[in-house]
């Protein structure tokens, strides 16, 4: 009975830990696609993992050194400069300690146009912060 009493409550704190980690990786991801948004590099740097492998949905590979310089050369947007906003769908989280799957419908919508995206990211938390160490981005079948 001892035993009960003490692995009841290590339990709940454990599923606490989970729900809160889970809703930090849903805010992170909303706060990420508002920056995206505006190509905001703070939010980008914030991100993303020093070691981020990013498999485009082109079918590009390449780190976060090459991803930061596309979005410093861009630089952030006006609100009138804003072509493409950014939203999420279906999203799914599964944890695995410090680490996470995070797999979610990336939508972009630009006037009329929307474009779907099955986008899944890989992360780690560290020093208190979830960030991406590995990303994949393909077109959503019609």
């Amino acid at each position: 009975m001892k035993k009960i009493l003490i692995v009841l409550p290590l339990l709940f704190c454990t599923m606490q830990a989970v729900a809160d980690d889970k809703a930090e990786l849903t805010t992170l991801l909303g706060e990420f696609l508002e920056g995206a948004t505006r190509n905001d590099a703070a939010i980008h740097d914030k991100y993303w993992a020093d070691e981020l492998i990013y498999t485009s949905s082109s079918g590009s590979r390449f780190g976060k050194a090459e991803l930061m310089q596309g979005v410093t050369s861009r630089g952030m947007l006006k609100p009138d400069e804003i072509e493409t906003v950014y939203s999420s769908e279906d999203v799914r989280i599964m944890q695995y300690g410090n680490t996470a799957v995070v797999a979610f419908v990336l939508v972009g919508r630009s006037g009329a146009d929307t474009k779907r995206y099955l986008n899944s990211g890989t992360f780690v938390k560290r020093e208190g912060k979830w960030q991406a160490v590995n990303w994949q981005a393909t077109v959503k079948a019609q």
